[in-house]
């Protein structure tokens, strides 16, 4: 099943318990917008004691979650839902559930936020909220996104595709050409909101390959907004210092590049909870529990992995030894796992991510890259 833009939602939709929203609005339960440089804008709703909100008109919006005080698993056991309206229709859409979002991320964070949900463009919006066994977190707020224009581009806006080299002699792997890659100048990043400093890592031994729980079916002329949208969320809602992903990848193929400091740089990311270190994480844009990856997505997939390993000497289709820096990861803080070079989110976080579909297509995805290594 595909999903539409208004409708697109995270695996796993379950009833919930509508809880009225306190009465009348207070300045405590006022909207808050908050206006960046760049053209976009976050639009937030407390939600005072843990209360839903009835549906109401908002600001524009594209993108939405809900985050809050402490730590990432203050909502075990909760149930969130939300629709939307569109606001082209004026129409409603069903109840979407939002999930706690601890498998993305640094390894170490003090906020907590809902994985983002997609849903077009929108002008209304109602929460539906019950509580887990902790009861509401401080803080809970729905935050509203609108990508904008996205800023001027005062950079380079894509980097051209690299043309293939001679293989090198004898059995070593060769690096693989780069393939094109729309720089954060090219999607509009707003670079005011990020960090200004760059983190690194040791070389890039291991490309976790994720999948966004967004929509699938978007227009790719559509897809630097969804980028930006997540780009915000990550950074405003999440407090994270740039974007979690190195890389997203479009249904069309397009590359993009992620989280600041060079794309050629093994650049620290937020993508793997206790495995961030000498890994690049790759966002394919959309839901592929179900829908299939295209040919093109896949292509790219590849292409990406084997260049990004390839400025490491490391085969695509090897192995690489990370040491967890996490507890909250499937595997104990302190413990050495041996993974594949190129694997799913799911292989170090118990999560659905990359959805079934995009993780079956995994070990044909490695052996491709690997072609492309000995070219």
């Amino acid at each position: 099943m595909r999903l539409s833009l208004p409708a697109a939602l995270l695996a796993g939709c379950t009833a919930a318990l509508l809880l009225q929203p306190a009465a009348g609005a207070t300045p405590s339960s006022a909207p808050r917008r908050h206006d960046f440089a760049g053209g976009g804008s976050t639009t937030t709703l407390p939600l005072p004691a843990g209360t839903g909100l009835a549906p109401r008109g908002t600001a524009p919006f594209e993108l939405l979650g809900l985050g809050w005080d402490g730590p990432a698993d203050a909502l075990a056991g909760a149930v969130l839902r939300v629709r939307t309206r569109d606001a082209a229709t004026g129409r409603w859409s069903g109840w979407h559930r939002l999930e706690a979002d601890a498998e993305d991320g640094p390894d170490h964070t003090a906020h907590g936020a809902t994985a983002p949900l997609w849903t077009g463009r929108s002008d209304g919006v109602a929460v539906e909220f019950r509580p887990g066994p902790a009861g509401a977190p401080p803080g809970l707020r729905l935050d509203l996104v609108d990508p904008g224009r996205g800023a001027a581009p005062a950079a380079v806006r894509t980097l051209p595709a690299e043309p293939p080299t001679a293989p090198p002699a004898g059995p070593a792997k060769g690096q693989a050409p780069r393939p094109r890659i729309v720089t954060r100048a090219g999607w509009g990043a707003d670079e005011s909101l990020r960090d200004p400093e760059f983190e690194y890592t040791g070389p890039v031994r291991e490309v976790f390959v994720h999948h966004t729980a967004t929509a699938t079916d978007y227009a790719c002329a559509d897809a630097p907004r969804v980028v930006r949208a997540i780009y915000q969320y990550h950074v405003k809602t999440n407090g994270w210092r740039d974007i979690g992903y190195n890389f997203l990848v479009d249904r069309c193929g397009t590359v993009y590049e992620g989280r600041a400091g060079g794309v050629d740089q093994p650049v620290h990311g937020a993508h793997t909870l206790g495995f961030n270190t000498d890994s690049a994480g790759v966002a394919a844009l959309g839901t592929y529990t179900g829908d299939q990856p295209s040919r093109p997505l896949l292509d790219s997939l590849a292409a990406l992995a084997a260049w990004k390993l390839g400025l490491a000497a490391r085969p695509a289709d090897g192995r690489a030894r990370l040491t967890s820096s996490s507890d909250a990861s499937r595997y104990p803080k302190g413990s050495t796992v041996d993974f594949d070079a190129v694997s799913g989110h799911r292989d170090a976080f118990d999560t659905e991510c990359p959805g079934n579909a995009l993780y079956a297509r995994l070990p044909a995805l490695r052996a491709a890259a690997a072609r492309l290594q000995t070219r």
